[in-house]
């Protein structure tokens, strides 16, 4: 039930965001009752936290399973990073025509709805997709001179940005190609960077 609840409260937030899913919408739409909702979860708060812990679980998978899938296929760093886009690009190529969008963008556009535990944690999980991110290119650095004086942590972030800025576009126009586009145009501006 706890599941059905996470995956109920997943499609509510991200189509009308945090503030305007309620308790009795979830627990109705599940079947079960309020107080058996606060049985999985005491308040809305630890929902917000089960919510994004599993997100960005999922968001871990596909990222560690993309920059593998490269490094299987190549032993050259930029290579296997290009690699890796295009594995991601290809994966958010098949997401459904109309994709959600990211709870963490949601989250961080609805802050006061949340306490300090919440905020802390999207917060750490975009630094760990910078970390992620910068470590790949930390890599390709040690093989490759860049062709500009370049941050590490703004090519990252770039990164970043990329792929959400990519989910805001393709949601705001209905056009799911966006997503995959953003990520081909990282993956072009990281090759002309390090070549």
């Amino acid at each position: 039930m706890r599941e059905r609840l996470l995956d109920l409260a997943e499609d509510a937030v991200l189509a009308k965001g945090f503030g305007a899913t309620s308790v009795e919408e979830l627990a109705a739409e599940a079947g079960i009752t309020k107080n058996g909702f606060f049985y999985h979860f005491p308040n809305k708060n630890a929902l917000a936290l089960a919510l994004l812990h599993r997100y960005v679980e999922r968001d871990d998978a596909l990222f560690d399973d993309v920059l593998a899938r490269g490094r299987e296929l190549s032993d050259d760093p930029l290579e296997a990073f290009l690699i890796a886009l295009k594995l991601l690009a290809e994966a958010t190529a098949d997401l459904p025509e109309k994709f959600p969008g990211c709870l963490v963008a949601t989250f961080c556009y609805q802050e006061r709805l949340f306490d300090l535990e919440v905020h802390a944690l999207y917060h750490k999980i975009v630094l760990d997709w910078r970390s992620r991110f910068r470590s790949c290119l930390e890599a390709i650095c040690e093989h490759y001179d860049p062709r500009e004086d370049i941050d590490l942590d703004s090519v990252a972030d770039m990164i970043s940005t990329a792929i959400e800025g990519g989910m805001v576009l393709g949601r705001a126009t209905g056009d799911s190609k966006i997503l995959p586009a953003q990520i081909e145009m990282v993956r072009i501006c990281i090759r002309m960077l390090f070549r």
